[in-house]
């Protein structure tokens, strides 16, 4: 090689490299940008699947209980024994009451089941509200009140504590269908 081409060859290197490293600047900064994308893109699908937990979650917590009342209520014999020792001041047969007593804690594992996902945030509190308005509902039955006697300790202790509050509330709530066919109308419903 000459010396003009050696010379012409040394200019060029330079300007090579001065290329490339442009070239590397500009993959970086494109490549930065692919990262930024990715990562709103991933944001956006945990929020997706976040909110489809959440829907689902209270899916799940509603069809349990209706399964629960579907049971209890197309039964003619369950729902019989159900309403008898929800509204009887004495206790059934041993049977009869173990019976009764299984019924009414899937019904309140139901409920703790809401009342958990709530406390986790993957229900809201206002479903939570909806669902165990039905413990307020038959808090002055006395069926209810020896299941709780019984059953309080089988449960998670933040939940009894959440139903305790929910049996000290002052709130009156007339649930007729429990009351006897010769009771007199609540007031609320004449």
């Amino acid at each position: 090689m000459t010396q003009s081409g050696r010379q012409t060859e040394l200019l060029r290197q330079p300007y090579m490299k001065l290329k490339l490293a442009e070239y590397a600047h500009i993959a970086e900064i494109i490549g930065a940008f692919a990262v930024v994308i990715s990562l709103i893109y991933v944001g956006a699908q945990v929020n997706d699947s976040a909110s489809a937990v959440r829907a689902a979650s209270a899916n799940d917590v509603n069809v349990a209980l209706q399964s629960w009342y579907l049971e209890i209520g197309t039964d003619q014999q369950t729902s019989e024994l159900f309403y008898k020792a929800l509204t009887s001041e004495e206790a059934l047969s041993n049977e009869e009451e173990f019976q009764f007593l299984m019924m009414l804690h899937g019904a309140f594992l139901a409920f703790q089941n809401s009342y958990l996902q709530a406390e986790e945030g993957t229900i809201d509190a206002e479903l939570r509200e909806a669902i165990t308005a039905a413990i307020v509902g038959i808090k002055q039955l006395p069926g209810m009140r020896r299941y709780w006697r019984q059953r309080k300790s089988y449960l998670h202790s933040g939940f009894a504590d959440y139903v305790d509050q929910l049996l000290e509330q002052d709130i009156e709530v007339s649930v007729d269908i429990y009351r006897s066919p010769n009771a007199e109308p609540s007031p609320d419903r004449e």
